[in-house]
């Protein structure tokens, strides 16, 4: 989004560090409580961003040991001018399959990471970034790198234009119960290891995606008729005329 917020802020930073070798591959992250001390933030924040860092594989959590930094470099994504229509609709497609691909490879670790998302979403915190966590840690689960990389790359379109973005600000703006709701759909679905349901429930998704910004689309241009019709009262009224006239 146009303004990230810090949990994400965090992850860039840290994503930063490991690129310029502060933290090589191999190394240990500083403990928890030093990095919320660092970036001056909740400890929870900081698990937040270590739980993003471990979907997009620049990290492994090592139970009792840790957080390491692993060997995973991050491909260049092709940005391309596309609008919000047909970025959510290639989604829908791309993710609808990820879904179904995902039903039959997704672990338990990683569908406990995909409830702690819905229950970030649920409590209010951070549900941008939950939405981002969500879809992502899906695509990662399928362990297929032309889906990670088509993913990655149509995520990274969502911040590529101005117009994309204040489009989608107005989407992520729109009934996070509805989101919610759809998310848990897709959720389901996913622990059920049933494809065809995680497909469909990933097309419902998006599909009211795509009414939202038609919706959006309406009543900005029922505004502009307003605009308009109010300067031409203005304009032809017997009493501007009178004004002008006096």
């Amino acid at each position: 989004m146009k303004n990230r917020r810090l949990f994400w802020r965090i992850v860039d930073t840290i994503e930063a560090a490991i690129a310029s070798g502060e933290y090589p591959v191999g190394s240990r992250l500083p403990p928890e409580r030093e990095l919320a001390e660092k970036f001056e933030v909740s400890r929870p924040t900081i698990r937040e961003a270590i739980i993003a860092l471990e979907v997009r594989e620049k990290v492994e959590v090592k139970t009792g040991s840790g957080v390491y930094v692993v060997d995973h470099q991050q491909k260049p994504v092709a940005v391309s001018n596309v609008n919000a229509f047909e970025l959510t609709q290639a989604r829908a497609l791309v993710e609808g399959e990820i879904a179904a691909l995902a039903a039959k490879t997704i672990t338990a670790e990683e569908l406990e990471k995909l409830h702690e998302t819905l229950v970030m979403m649920k409590d209010m915190q951070n549900v941008e970034e939950a939405d981002e966590l969500f879809h992502q840690i899906i695509a990662y689960s399928t362990r297929n790198g032309a889906l990670i990389n088509l993913f990655e790359n149509m995520w990274a379109l969502r911040s590529s234009s101005n117009e994309i973005i204040e489009d989608y600000n107005i989407v992520c703006s729109t009934d996070n119960n509805k989101t919610l709701a759809e998310h848990t759909a897709i959720y389901q679905a996913l622990s059920l290891h049933d494809a065809a349901e995680a497909r469909l429930a990933m097309h419902k998704h998006f599909n009211r995606l795509i009414n939202v910004l038609f919706d959006k689309l309406e009543q900005q241009a029922l505004e502009e008729v307003r605009r308009k019709n109010s300067a031409n009262r203005d304009l032809y009224s017997i009493e501007s005329l009178v004004k002008t006239k006096g």
